[in-house]
């Protein structure tokens, strides 16, 4: 796991090397996304939640990713112009998360009548069937939303942070 001052520390020296002095460094508390590059505010963001269950070469290289992103403009999306320069800093271009980070602080709890779970971050708007049932929207499978208490979000975060 990184320690998320060698996070900072790590993101800086990058930085340095790759951008121009005006770009920041910040963590944010995003639970389903790893990094940000934000064009107008001219920031790099990694996700706190990530960096702290993360390797640190791991997150080096959501660094790296979104350091690419800087170097090739708001058009460049992941086309090649961004390839090219990503790969040219070290970006392997390999997944460092699959799904949400931090599940653990979901919110909402949702469940299938089969059984199946579903969390989201986020007050479910509308009504929604499970996923795993169906691929199309089907009331025999609609979920049902329960909030989860204070508690029992902060003895979920509890029991992640000692795993």
């Amino acid at each position: 796991m990184a320690d998320l001052d060698e996070v900072r520390t790590r993101a800086t020296e990058l930085m340095t090397r790759h951008l121009s002095r005006d770009w920041v460094f910040r963590f944010d508390t995003a639970k389903t996304r790893a990094g940000l590059c934000n064009f107008t505010k001219r920031t790099i963001s990694v996700s706190q939640y990530l960096a702290a269950r993360s390797t640190l070469a791991d997150v080096e290289q959501t660094l790296l990713h979104e350091i690419a992103h800087a170097l090739a403009g708001p058009d460049a999306g992941h086309g090649e112009v961004w390839l090219v320069l990503a790969r040219s800093i070290g970006y392997t271009g390999s997944r460092t998360h699959d799904g949400a980070v931090a599940r653990e602080f979901a919110r909402w709890h949702g469940e299938c009548p089969n059984g199946h779970e579903v969390v989201r971050f986020r007050r479910p708007t509308r009504p929604m069937s499970c996923g795993k049932c169906t691929r199309r929207f089907d009331r025999r499978f609609l979920i049902t939303w329960r909030e989860r208490s204070p508690e029992e979000l902060a003895a979920s975060a509890a029991g992640a942070a000692r795993s």
